[in-house]
């Protein structure tokens, strides 16, 4: 299975959910967005794939949200994706894709909707078990 994830390596959510994909055998194209950030086209085709919205793409914590006025109901999509390809630390991370979908992957055993059957244990970094010693996912 081919995956493609736009990771940000100093992102916890992120690491964990690279970690899930390898830990399901596969090794994705691992693209860090921060360096080479996804077209508008791209990140447009990810958003609808997903079934998110523009609004949804859109990291609320960054500072730059608010300096740029985003939290302005009133802005369009357009834009609100023009303020997302001129500052790619605005977009949420990460976003995987496979060939059974894509997903903003928060939180990141999301990606597990994604990937084939995973029975493996898996805790993330912080010790939060995904898969428990039975194969079941834990809610």
């Amino acid at each position: 299975m081919k995956a493609v994830i736009y990771h940000n390596p100093k992102c916890g959510t992120s690491r964990n959910t690279l970690a899930l994909i390898r830990h399901a055998g596969i090794e994705p194209e691992v693209i860090e967005y921060l360096f080479d950030p996804p077209s508008r086209a791209r990140l447009v085709e990810l958003i609808n794939a997903a079934g998110v919205n523009v609004r949804g793409a859109i990291r609320k914590k960054e500072k730059r949200y608010l300096e740029l006025g985003l939290d302005d109901v009133a802005l369009s999509d357009d834009a609100l994706l023009d303020a997302l390809m001129d500052n790619p630390i605005l977009i949420e991370r990460p976003w995987v894709q496979t060939d059974l979908g894509a997903r903003l992957c928060r939180p990141s055993e999301v990606v597990l909707e994604i990937l084939p059957t995973v029975t493996v244990p898996f805790a993330k970094e912080d010790g939060e078990v995904v898969i428990d010693q039975h194969g079941k996912r834990v809610p």
